[in-house]
């Protein structure tokens, strides 16, 4: 209890040696990575993967209720000075135009709407993860801006586990995972969430798939909140606790079992609970190998009871 109550007051102490910073920028090199900045969110482009390898916006409670209809203007970005994927890379490919930056988050603005359209804000998204899971989570990002007044959000493909498949003529690379990282900035309840979600139809709770920010860093090798002074940003991306995000709404109150579960549940089960998915060895699919699961009985196949669903840290 103690330990929490410092932690708090370091918190509260050093908000303010922040404030005025862009805190929804992951680190970068100016020299040699190619950055641009929108209306609504900021990208980084990767040439080799024709997507961004991240995007990154704040979103307020405020912007949650905007009015700007959707325009499905898609079309390639013409600042990307390589060239962005265009629209026909997509054309036949099986493969939804999937929003980095959703467009529901850019309802504020008419530009920023028209902007979240441009093909480097668009990802190859397997149908029933795009339109299920994926766009459950950007409601609740929504969700989250309005009960905190606004958040930070960081979200792109992984590309650091290829090789990938690819489609249309400019090879467009079809990500096995996607990444969400949020941050809620503001007292009372500053806190930091991080979800890592296999490219697929995925049916289990979000919660499912609820990591630290460390370990998407390390599974990405980006820094997303260089911002924070160190000491917060140790305390923020080393930890989370599910109650203070409520993914899956199951400690909201009038829930009767939400006193059980938030008093029995230590924070990090769920987490691990979407490391816990193992690899199929009947079907011969093992871990990735960069997977911390990867190699660990001499078969190279981990089976436990949970034999058959894919591997919640590396995808399967």
């Amino acid at each position: 209890m103690l330990k929490r109550a410092c932690l708090a007051l370091v918190l509260l102490l050093v908000t303010f040696l922040v404030s005025g910073l862009d805190l929804s920028l992951p680190a970068f090199n100016p020299e040699f990575d190619e950055i641009e900045h929108y209306s609504g969110f900021s990208l980084k482009y990767s040439e080799e993967h024709e997507q961004a390898e991240w995007v990154a916006y704040q979103l307020t409670a405020e912007e949650v209720q905007g009015a700007a209809d959707r325009t499905d203007n898609f079309r390639p970005d013409e600042n990307i000075s390589t060239r962005s994927a265009g629209l026909e890379d997509y054309k036949g490919s099986g493969y939804d135009r999937g929003h980095l930056a959703p467009a529901a988050d850019m309802k504020w603005s008419e530009q920023a709407m028209e902007e979240s359209f441009l093909m480097s804000n668009m990802s190859p998204q397997h149908p029933q993860f795009n339109r299920e899971i994926w766009k459950k989570l950007e409601h609740r990002v929504r969700e989250w801006a309005e009960e905190n007044g606004e958040v930070y959000v960081v979200t792109g493909p992984v590309l650091t586990d290829g090789p990938y498949p690819a489609i249309g003529p400019n090879d467009v690379s079809v990500p096995r995972r996607f990444y969400k990282i949020i941050l809620d900035y503001r007292e009372p309840g500053i806190k930091a969430i991080a979800f890592l979600l296999p490219n697929r139809r995925c049916d289990q709770p979000l919660s499912v798939y609820a990591l630290t920010i460390d370990q998407v860093e390390s599974i990405t090798g980006i820094d997303f909140y260089p911002a924070l002074p160190d000491v917060e940003e140790d305390a923020l991306e080393s930890t989370i606790d599910l109650r203070l995000w409520d993914p899956d709404g199951v400690y909201s109150p009038g829930n009767a079992a939400a006193g059980v579960m938030a008093e029995s549940k230590p924070e990090i089960n769920v987490q691990e609970e979407a490391i816990l998915y193992w690899i199929n060895s009947n079907s011969m699919v093992r871990h990735n190998s960069t997977c911390r699961y990867y190699g660990k009985t001499r078969s190279g196949y981990y089976t436990t009871e949970k034999e058959g669903r894919a591997c919640g840290l590396c995808g399967g």
